[in-house]
């Protein structure tokens, strides 16, 4: 799979969107947090649109790419604008803010992120499982850690909302781990097969990479089940760190399996 900025924005975009929706459809995590995940993402898609075109690739699946992914920071904006227009009425009651309207753009991201699996990795659907779960895995963490922050904002938050966004990143990352894994993969650079440019270290750093995003999950939900408000501020920590290496555990190997 071909390492490109536009796939790498645009897939972080929707990865945060849609899990950004997996939140905010519980209706319990106070309206300024939709406004972080939703104008922070918008930007991250504008920038992947933006380097699409700068790139100029040619042919159907680099335009549906940045078509979708622009539409996807319009869906994000109009939810935005929506949120900022109802935000007296709060996440709950009549005429707040619908969560639905949440799901619009993660679902174009998606068309977007499966257009430049094809334009990066040709139409092998193991390219368009690979940049999916990576879009996950991204979104899923950054949310965390946005999340992790918000807690200081709105205190009296049930730690259910953060907990859900671990668990689920505990889910994916090994199955990240094992798509990356299956040949042509990970597994040719660690034997050799395929040469990394530097004697295979790059393909140790990323079994690391992988070894550490799993650890620091599990140290995040561990420390989700203390009872003490500062243990939502340590899985904050650790999920700073969480996102340095699934970073690791996604753009790494595809940089290592570049044609």
């Amino acid at each position: 799979m071909r390492l490109d900025l536009a796939t790498v924005l645009v897939q972080w975009a929707a990865g945060g969107l849609a899990f950004g929706w997996l939140t905010t459809r519980h209706r319990v995590v106070g309206i300024g947090y939709g406004w972080l995940l939703r104008s922070t993402f918008a930007v991250l898609a504008v920038g992947g649109v933006v380097a699409g075109v700068a790139d100029d690739d040619a042919g159907v699946a680099p335009a549906l790419r940045d078509g979708f992914g622009a539409a996807m920071a319009v869906a994000a904006v109009a939810a935005l604008v929506v949120s900022v227009v109802v935000r007296r009425r709060g996440t709950t009651g009549p005429g707040s803010f619908p969560p639905a309207l949440d799901l619009v753009a993660p679902v174009l991201g998606a068309v977007a992120v499966v257009a430049a699996a094809v334009a990066v990795g040709g139409s092998d659907l193991l390219a368009v499982a690979r940049l999916v779960a990576g879009a996950a895995l991204l979104g899923v963490v950054t949310d965390a850690m946005l999340l992790g922050h918000w807690y200081l904002v709105q205190p009296g938050l049930a730690r259910d909302p953060i907990v859900e966004l671990v668990r689920w990143a505990g889910w994916i990352t090994p199955v990240l781990v094992v798509l990356m894994l299956l040949p042509p993969g990970m597994v040719s650079v660690l034997t050799g097969s395929v040469d990394d440019g530097w004697g295979g270290l790059l393909g140790w750093m990323w079994v690391c990479s992988a070894l550490a995003t799993v650890g620091l999950l599990l140290a995040a939900r561990a420390a989700l089940r203390e009872p003490y408000y500062s243990a939502v501020m340590a899985t904050t920590g650790l999920l700073y760190l969480a996102i340095l290496t699934a970073f690791g555990t996604d753009v790494m190997a595809r940089a290592v399996l570049a044609p």
